[in-house]
């Protein structure tokens, strides 16, 4: 059997100041899953990521990405992260935004160049190539963070509330894409607020409260086991248990 997308084993994450962020976290994350991380604010979401993609220090655990230990060059090319915050260059366009990325990842000039195109096409970003990202539209910013995020073609998408802020129609379209990505076999990880979105696109969920795991299952198995007729319903239920 294939060795799942993410492995996590007694995460433990407390920052300087003494916050427990993450207190002995076990998760495991099938290969080719659609799996969605929801809860609120400091629950611990953004230090579970950080900690995967190899951004700050855990302080105790083990993090598995494919079997590889997430601190080796193998596992950081199997991730792909498109953050909530943009996090753009300001003195980049589009195109060398995407160029720049895939030589950060050791991808040749020429099929660097081929993916950014390939990227450009699938998020309709063509013809904002030479625009910088100053000037783009919040929208057009939210395709071009998850356009970096698969310049590399990763095997596992961390999805960090990708559709924040972002109009109805934008979100039906990157909803479209990430169904795509997934049906082509690439395991996802979705953070996000909206209750639909996950209820809508997530085979797996799980909820997480003050840095531990309290509730983990498909939409149907959730609402049944917390008696909710709604996703809304049972994430209210378990964050006030």
């Amino acid at each position: 059997m294939s060795a799942p997308a993410l492995q996590l084993t007694g995460l433990t994450k407390r920052y300087d100041d003494g916050l427990l962020a993450l207190d002995a976290f076990d998760l495991t994350v099938p290969a080719g899953a659609f799996f969605g991380l929801l809860g609120p604010n400091g629950a611990g979401k953004t230090t579970l990521i950080s900690a995967v993609c190899n951004l700050i220090r855990v302080t105790a655990g083990d993090v598995r990405i494919f079997g590889h230990e997430h601190t080796t060059r193998e596992a950081r090319r199997l991730i792909g992260l498109a953050e909530q915050d943009v996090n753009l260059d300001r003195f980049l366009d589009v195109e060398e935004t995407l160029l720049f990325h895939g030589g950060y990842y050791g991808m040749s000039r020429a099929d660097a160049r081929r993916r950014a195109r390939e990227m450009m096409d699938v998020f309709d970003l063509r013809a904002k190539a030479g625009v910088r990202a100053p000037q783009l539209s919040g929208g057009m910013r939210r395709r071009l963070l998850l356009a970096r995020a698969l310049m590399h073609e990763p095997r596992l998408v961390i999805l960090d509330e990708p559709t924040a802020g972002v109009d109805f129609e934008l979100r039906l379209e990157l909803w479209q894409y990430i169904r795509r990505l997934h049906g082509a076999g690439t395991t996802i990880l979705l953070t996000t607020h909206y209750l639909e979105e996950a209820e809508e696109l997530c085979e797996d969920i799980a909820l997480i409260r003050g840095g531990r795991l309290i509730a983990r299952d498909s939409a149907d198995n959730l609402r049944a086991e917390f008696a909710a007729s709604s996703l809304a319903e049972v994430y209210v239920k378990a964050m006030a248990a």
